[in-house]
């Protein structure tokens, strides 16, 4: 029989292999809860792994600046057209590395060094290149944050408005890393409009609720740009991806290159053309429902036991926990103890956080990796009850680890997409 690539790594390196055995275990015995990740498909970890890894492939297709390109061009070619697809939108690059990257490439391909962009604010569930005064992009711009109501979560358009007249932003920017409600494009349309800027959503989190149909698509609104990375609920490799009206898409595709990143990675571009392929088959719509069916089941189950929720709920795949509020403990102190009993969540700033963000109040979680492993809205249910329980009894080590052998019991009846 032929050697595999995991046996030679065995053999050559075994502290790297060892490193990779061990993650699958934990992969397996845990639940992933945080929002941000997921199980990719067997057929993206191929394309990982695959020869495209040694191919440079600098421009875009037809256009590249190294010899021996026809097989590239056929890859990105089909990952530009099937993101056309999903999205429904004009134009695709397919080329920024991840998620800060491709937000770069929109401010600094369409805007000018001080110009004012709109957004939400960090502890509210903004991300850190929508603005936060740590990132280079908070230096370079003029970023005006909009918050929430922290009683439900909601936006107050008409003060957005207000926000909006004072400030003149160029460009309305809206999307989330940690916020569980929807977004109300038409009302965030109306507000641009009214100041003439352009509309950009950062959709990383959820779009693959929107590719599935279940959250809805901002270019039905008349958005101008969507980026998003490809992994979280595309369950695709990393990586990041610019969408667009057809008037920006020169400006969108000089930025990302030359002007910002030099060649693609290749094996993610083969990866992210299979996740959007997987994305327009009609199992993807019945993941992206269960994936919303848990995430509300999740929440509710918590609600259920006292537990105090950011925004009292959600609409997405994601919940944000306020831990001081609920069990008297930090996030980082909560996100220990569920690490004990292998359930895997972040801590998480929350609204107009009084505690540092490497020890805040909340702990951030999510349904869309569960979900790729099969488990239902009465799985959400039982996570919720051994969460609750172990957080309410911070120092009990006995009960941790008997939760833990629960919760591995059934970890082991789902089996991890791609590894098992």
């Amino acid at each position: 029989m032929p050697v595999t690539y995991l046996e030679l790594l065995q053999k050559n390196d075994s502290a790297v292999y060892d490193a990779i055995e061990g993650e699958k275990n934990r992969q397996r015995l845990g639940v992933e809860l945080i929002p941000s990740e997921n199980y990719t498909y067997p057929e993206v970890l191929s394309a990982l792994g695959s020869v495209f890894t040694n191919k440079y492939a600098e421009g875009y297709p037809g256009r590249r600046y190294y010899g021996g390109q026809q097989y590239t061009d056929i890859i990105e070619d089909l990952a530009r057209e099937r993101a056309k697809q999903v999205f429904r939108c004009e134009h695709a690059n397919v080329q920024p590395l991840s998620g800060s990257p491709m937000n770069q490439a929109v401010y600094l391909g369409l805007l000018e060094p001080g110009d004012t962009i709109l957004a939400m604010d960090l502890s509210h569930g903004g991300h850190l290149t929508h603005g936060a005064p740590v990132s280079h992009m908070g230096r370079i711009f003029n970023f005006e944050r909009y918050k929430t109501n922290p009683a439900d979560g909601s936006i107050d358009y008409d003060e957005l408005l207000e926000i909006a007249k004072r400030t003149q932003p160029k460009l309305v920017l809206c999307g989330y890393t940690s916020y569980p409600r929807d977004i109300d494009y038409d009302a965030f349309k109306r507000i641009a409009d009214e100041v003439g800027a352009i509309t950009m959503v950062d959709a990383s989190h959820f779009a693959g609720l929107v590719a599935g149909g279940v959250l809805e698509n901002p270019f039905d609104h008349g958005f101008d740009i969507m980026t998003t990375t490809t992994h979280k609920s595309l369950r695709g490799p990393r990586g990041g991806m610019v969408l667009c009206r057809k008037e920006f898409a020169a400006k969108i595709d000089k930025s990302v290159f030359p002007g910002l990143q030099g060649g693609p990675h290749m094996n993610s571009i083969a990866g992210i053309a299979i996740t959007l392929g997987k994305a327009l088959e009609p199992e993807f719509k019945d993941y992206a429902e269960q994936v919303l069916l848990n995430a509300k089941a999740l929440a509710q189950a918590f609600i259920e036991r006292g537990v105090t929720l950011v925004t009292g709920g959600t609409d997405n795949h994601m919940i944000v926990v306020d831990t001081e509020a609920s069990f008297g403990i930090d996030g980082r102190v909560a996100e220990e103890i569920l690490d004990t009993i292998s359930i895997t969540v972040n801590k998480q700033i929350i609204p107009d956080d009084p505690n540092p963000p490497l020890r805040p109040s909340g702990i951030r979680m999510g349904s869309p990796a569960a979900t790729a492993r099969g488990m239902k809205e009465e799985h959400m249910k039982t996570l919720a009850g051994w969460m609750t329980v172990a957080l309410q009894d911070p120092t009990n080590q006995a009960l941790h680890k008997s939760i833990r052998s629960e919760v591995e019991n059934l970890c082991r009846t789902f089996p991890v997409p791609g590894i098992d």
